[in-house]
């Protein structure tokens, strides 16, 4: 093994030399930028007010509106089917965006869930996605709908992550910021006014700038999706590398410093530490300075996240660890800056593990601190550090710290390192100074062209008693063309790798694997829109040779253009057990080899429909016995105030071993209620037949902006049949913040 691990930095090393090279490709970025459309921002001399009203507003006269859209899809390079005029003005404290979306039928206008950062895809939408420091990989996004929806999203490395597929907050959907936004509908289409502050961007320092910039407009009666800076149609608005270019703007040398104090009382009964009832007050506060327009420092004191959605139940079927996504809006704002490793498998860094104990429990984070953003032009910077308190005999008082620099390359390739540590007190271990755990990682990608990128990772960890085979690593090359998508990996992560502050799904193995898609447009073939056949495979081996998973899966894919999909597979699976695992309770599967074939489908009509319905199943051989997985959902709204979901899984599972026949469900509901856009009530109700767990959720939530408002929460968790901490646990939360802006 320790073998292995010199192969690792040495394959890092040439990495780095790659990279390096990559300076060479900075004329050919040139060059391509320079064909890029371009529009100009106006000095406003009076800011127009922000009530969606664009074409009678005199504060838009004196600009000229930019417009020019076209489709990615339905008809990849034809003008849009409608008319889209964007207009774009600026105030020494906020950027103003104005859209008149023109449409000829006002009557077929699609909009959906008002709730802010509800998706944008099954509605008619307008995004904007700003690059404000030009680095042509990284963006923030804000959009509207027309009922003046309030979305905003964080883009980095233009949403490819560590892999291609992207994750670890690559597309950080939950980072919010202070703006508004107001939209209309009318005879004309429907027109929106956004007021962003340049708080809430990020930018250089020059006097006059130059910014990426692109704008989408989804018709969603059409399928249709258009742009303003043309993309071909294997890219979507994250492609920040192919945006345009916003010219003459002039922002503010400003030095933004924003609290939210926050205060809290609840009342519980059971819990993590007790059984019994108890009362609760809390304070806090969140600070927010603004060191450059392009650094920011984020200081949180007494930390409490009452008011985020609980956790999805789930079930896990397997001898591996289960993911539960951070949702926690301190961690989650700018997440995708300190991303390394394989999503949802090798996490260098999961900021779950501060904060949140077993079974989601919130434990008390007393202080911590974040600085993000870019120094220079090109050095992107990240520092946490956080401490958590301890509970006397349960858990032990605990420092993380995390840094994190990177360097952008020409075409959307960068080089970066990364340090995680956390540094307990000792309290429940003999030797106090034993209590840490250290991950040192590098990490860095390549893009050759437009079609290829190739990105790796290496780390090692350090922990008490444990070395020799504490090395991890992984690369991956991807390919992609408007007609073919291919991608091949390789990764291993060594027995004894250990990092404490990140997540692991299984260790001690080496991984291979691959995908290849071909995505076919037939012109007037069944009204269908796209065909998209796949091959994908992955394997896992232990360091002894011996397969531990296998699985290969063929699948054909096809979307209509009304919206409804299918995709039908054939998969065969191979599953090595080392060791005996409970399935469910008093079930065992045995040591054994298990190959299988089953049959897989996903069908969906369409869901920009007020009622759509979803399945998805899996049919065939699991671990030496048979499976049939049914998963339906039910989706269903009524305008943009009433949303509902109402999923099921189903898993009849039938083994041959005592017990082995039994059936695992789990069944979910939510429901939301718009009163506003920033005024909503919320029910999650979730039932868990395996572990008998009945969990419910109910938020009511009225904001002020951003996350900030008034939150009353009520948490119920019923799991009499299982005997955990947590059992039969009631918890009621009246939680206030709000922002104030000390200086802009």
């Amino acid at each position: 093994m320790q073998g292995q691990s010199y192969k690792i930095w040495f394959l890092v090393l040439i990495f780095c030399n790659l990279l390096a090279a990559g300076s060479l490709l900075r004329a050919q970025e040139l060059m391509t930028q320079q064909v890029r459309p371009s529009t100009s921002a106006f000095a406003l001399d009076t800011p127009p007010v922000i009530d969606g009203e664009v074409l009678n507003d005199p504060g838009w006269d004196s600009v000229t509106p930019t417009g020019g859209f076209s489709q990615v899809r339905p008809n990849a390079g034809q003008p849009s089917s409608q008319l889209t005029e964007v207009f774009i003005g600026y105030s020494q404290e906020a950027l103003y965006i104005g859209v008149v979306a023109y449409d000829d039928n006002p009557e077929g206008i699609v909009f959906a869930d008002s709730r802010r950062d509800s998706p944008l895809v099954d509605t008619d939408s307008f995004q904007v996605i700003i690059d404000g420091l030009l680095d042509r990989q990284n963006g923030f996004i804000f959009g509207t709908t027309p009922t003046g929806l309030e979305y905003d999203a964080q883009i980095v490395n233009e949403a490819t992550g560590p892999t291609f597929r992207g994750s670890n907050g690559a597309v950080n959907v939950s980072w919010d910021t202070t703006w508004e936004v107001a939209a209309e509908i009318s005879d004309i289409g429907w027109t929106a006014e956004m007021e962003i502050p340049f708080s809430a961007l990020r930018y250089g320092s020059e006097d006059v700038q130059t910014w990426g910039i692109n704008f989408q407009r989804n018709i969603r009666r059409n399928n249709e999706e258009a742009y303003w800076a043309p993309l071909e149609r294997q890219f979507n608005l994250y492609r920040v590398s192919e945006a345009g270019f916003l010219e003459d703007i002039r922002p503010p040398r400003q030095r933004n410093l924003q609290l939210t104090p926050y205060a809290l009382s609840s009342t519980s009964r059971g819990g993590l530490i007790t059984q019994g009832s108890e009362s609760n007050e809390e304070y806090g506060l969140d600070l927010k300075y603004l060191v450059t327009p392009s650094l920011t420092l984020d200081v949180t004191y007494n930390t409490d996240f009452a008011q985020v959605e609980a956790d999805d139940l789930q079930v896990n079927l397997d001898r591996f660890s289960l993911f539960f996504p951070e949702k926690r809006p301190f961690f989650l704002e700018n997440a995708g800056q300190f991303a390394v490793g394989i999503p949802r498998e090798v996490e260098l860094f999961f900021s779950r593990r501060i904060g949140v104990g077993a079974g989601g429990a919130q434990l008390p984070i007393e202080a911590g601190a974040r600085l993000t953003g870019k120094v220079g032009e090109n050095t992107n910077v990240g520092l946490i550090g956080m401490r958590t308190e301890g509970i006397d005999g349960i858990l032990p008082g605990n420092d993380f710290s995390v840094a994190r620099v990177s360097q952008n390359l020409p075409n959307r390739s960068n080089i970066g390192f990364m340090v995680v540590e956390r540094d307990g007190d000792g309290s429940l271990l003999k030797d106090k100074n034993q209590d840490y755990n250290r991950t040192y990682a590098v990490d860095g990608r390549w893009g050759i062209g437009d079609e290829y990128l190739i990105s790796g990772w290496a780390a090692r960890t350090q922990t008490p008693g444990l070395s020799g085979r504490d090395t991890a690593g992984g690369v991956l090359a991807t390919y992609i063309t408007p007609d073919w998508q291919v991608r091949a990996g390789y990764s291993q992560v060594g027995e004894e790798f250990n990092p404490e502050v990140g997540f692991l799904q299984r260790r001690g193995f080496r991984k291979y694997d691959g995908y290849i898609q071909r995505r076919i447009r037939p012109k007037n073939f069944l009204g269908i829109l796209e065909m998209t056949p796949h091959i994908t495979y992955r394997g896992y081996w232990d360091f002894n040779g011996y397969q531990e998973t296998g699985y290969l899966h063929f699948d054909h894919a096809m979307e209509w253009r009304a919206g409804h999909e299918l995709s039908t597979a054939l998969n065969f699976t191979q599953e090595g057990v080392k060791e005996p695992f409970d399935i469910v309770r008093g079930v065992t599967v045995p040591v054994g080899e298990y190959e299988h074939e089953e049959v897989s489908f996903r069908m969906n009509t369409n869901p920009g429909a007020p009622l759509s319905l979803g399945l998805r199943g899996n049919i065939g051989g699991f671990f030496g016995g048979d499976r049939v997985n049914l998963e339906p959902t039910l989706s269903f709204r009524s305008g943009d105030k009433f949303t509902s979901e109402l999923s099921w899984i189903n898993s009849d599972i039938d083994l041959p071993v005592p017990g082995g026949d039994f059936d695992v469900n789990l069944a979910r509901l939510r429901l939301s209620y718009s009163f506003t856009p920033r005024i909503l009530l919320q029910a999650l109700v979730q039932y868990n037949e395996r572990d008998d767990v009945i969990a419910t959720n109910l938020r009511f939530a009225w904001l002020q902006s951003a996350n900030a408002g008034l939150y009353l929460v009520y948490n119920e968790v019923d799991q009499s049949g299982l005997g955990a901490p947590r059992r039969d646990a009631q918890q009621f939360i009246i939680k206030y913040s709000r922002i104030l802006n000390i200086f802009n």
